[in-house]
């Protein structure tokens, strides 16, 4: 349990995730918001969900509980691909501490302990679940997690908005409605809202699921009912790089407690924006966070740096200067709040803000290295061979990461993938790093919707390629999970393209999302996944086969 500011709290946090006072901590960032605007914050940090003590201890707030599970979803932190318990699997054994369903277990506990104070549930979790979804651990769709956790409100996206407005009005006891970035429940349908397929509908008719998922946009007022009642969603707010700047100007310690190593890593990471432009397919940022660029300044990113060298356990190394695309840094637009901006012609592709950060960055006194690890885009970054230059020179740790994903193009238009080939890049990489000892990291993934065994050949062929030159390209091969909300789980569930409409083929069977896996692994010498694993699949596997 974390007490920032005295003893009776106007505010308490549960997080599934450890506390820690830093910018990449979920909980760590709405902590620190709350406590800069004069709110007194307790935290209670992994709870022990099997009794009612962890819960107790904090006391009733003056305004409301705040409940998240964390950065991740609980179930896909619980369980491979395979749905194999992670903390049971000999290949990645580990154990988040979670109970699946975080955010409900939470909620069901804090209710009856303490009627009548509000509930605000938000995070990965509770943003990709406010609408009816399908749940790949159960092999269903559910209804909105607003409905099953009988929270007051959920926050979706980045929070720091919208729980500074929900405590005002807390404070002022005044209604909850109508706060951009949150959903509630509703016994009406209010004038301007466009209504979506019902979770009856779409639990039991895959049409009106791909109908419900076209509809779906951070921008959009959008309603889903539920038997009697409405789910209402209303728009995101408008976050923009003069917030980004007060919100990472904060004095976080950044201290990570023992029980956090995963942060560790990240200590003296910058965060220099916020959203991807991509819309992968598979991936829940467009409906969370967002599918638009916002970006610090300069000077407030310059500023944090000047800062990290005064720290004393700093040794002057940044451990990562980016965002969840490092260089999507400056591509900021309006101008459209609908189009796909990596369409767009009016997107600037040149890198110029970021380059001219980067060499910022690295001229401060007490800077030795300014690494950026987070991962680009590499079809954007062959606009700018300067980038690339400036990339490879100063800022790559021995590797740099990529996410081509796949090589079959088919298998790239479902993913939402750039069609740019990966070996374009490549050589570009190899140019300009000849006297460097650093070689690309590539994610790949198989099992997507599309991907027959005829694609995993071609990537596992391509990978074959890139052996045989003395390249060693994967470090591990993902199988494709579906998680709630994103379109590759509307395909996943539904066999159709929800842009297209078209049927898509889905490897749905344990057999074959194994045998994909093992074409890939074959290939780099890393050996194949047990058999026990197949004996051991749970109960939703047979379902699907």
């Amino acid at each position: 349990m974390i007490a920032l500011k005295g003893k009776d709290f106007d505010i308490i946090l549960i997080s599934g995730d450890p506390y820690a006072d830093h910018p990449l901590s979920p909980v760590g960032v709405i902590a620190r918001v709350l406590d800069a605007k004069g709110y007194r914050v307790g935290i209670i940090e992994k709870p022990d969900w099997t009794s009612d003590r962890d819960f107790l201890r904090l006391g009733r707030p003056r305004l409301f509980f705040g409940i998240t599970s964390g950065s991740i979803d609980s179930c896909l932190a619980n369980y491979t691909p395979l749905l194999r318990r992670r903390e049971k699997d000999e290949h990645a054994p580990y154990a988040s501490g979670k109970p699946d369903r975080a955010v409900l277990v939470y909620c069901n506990r804090v209710r009856p302990l303490f009627p009548g104070v509000p509930i605000v549930i938000g995070g990965i979790e509770a943003s990709l679940r406010r609408f009816a979804h399908y749940d790949y651990w159960e092999n269903r769709v559910r209804r909105s997690i607003l409905l099953d956790s009988r929270a007051d409100i959920l926050v979706y996206g980045p929070g720091e908005l919208q729980v500074l407005e929900i405590a005002e009005r807390l404070a002022r006891k005044e209604s909850l409605d109508g706060i951009l970035g949150t959903a509630i429940v509703s016994r009406e349908l209010p004038e301007g809202f466009e209504e979506v397929s019902s979770y009856e509908e779409v639990s039991s008719d895959p049409e009106k699921f791909v109908e419900a998922q076209r509809a779906l946009a951070n921008y959009k007022k959008l309603a889903q009912k539920h038997a009697n009642r409405y789910v209402l969603q209303y728009p995101m707010p408008e976050y923009t790089g003069e917030m980004l700047d007060w919100i990472y100007g904060l004095p976080f310690s950044r201290h990570i407690p023992e029980n956090y190593p995963e942060l560790e890593m990240g200590k003296f990471s910058v965060v220099t924006h916020r959203g991807c432009l991509g819309r992968c397919s598979f991936c829940s940022l467009s409906l969370h966070q967002g599918d638009r660029i916002f970006s610090r300044s300069q000077e407030s990113i310059l500023e944090e740096i000047r800062r990290l060298t005064r720290h004393p356990d700093f040794k002057g190394y940044i451990d990562d200067l980016g965002g969840p695309t490092a260089n999507m840094y400056g591509m900021d637009c309006r101008r459209c709040q609908r189009g796909f901006c990596l369409t767009c012609k009016k997107l600037d592709r040149s890198h110029r803000r970021l380059i001219e950060l980067l060499r910022r960055a690295r001229s401060i006194p007490g800077i030795k290295k300014v690494f950026v690890r987070s991962g680009i885009r590499y079809d954007l970054a062959l606009s700018s061979p300067e980038y690339v230059r400036e990339l490879v020179g100063h800022h790559v740790s021995g590797l740099l990461k990529i996410a081509p994903e796949h090589v079959s193009p088919p298998v790239l238009r479902l993913m939402n993938k750039a069609e740019v080939p990966v070996e374009k890049f490549r050589q570009l990489f190899l140019k300009l790093s000849a006297d460097k000892k650093q070689h690309l990291k590539y994610y790949f993934m198989v099992a997507h919707p599309g991907t027959t065994m005829k694609e995993a050949r071609e990537l596992a062929t391509y990978i074959s390629q890139l052996e045989a030159q003395g390249e060693k390209p994967v470090e591990g091969v993902q199988i494709f999970t579906p998680t709630p909300m994103t379109r590759s789980t509307c395909m996943y569930y539904t066999g159709r393209d929800p842009v297209t409409g078209q049927s898509v083929y889905v490897p749905k069977t344990f057999e074959e999302k194994k045998a994909q896996k093992r074409l890939l692994l074959q290939v780099t010498g890393k050996g194949l996944e047990k058999p026990s694993l197949r004996k051991s699949s749970p109960g939703p596997q047979k379902k699907r086969s």
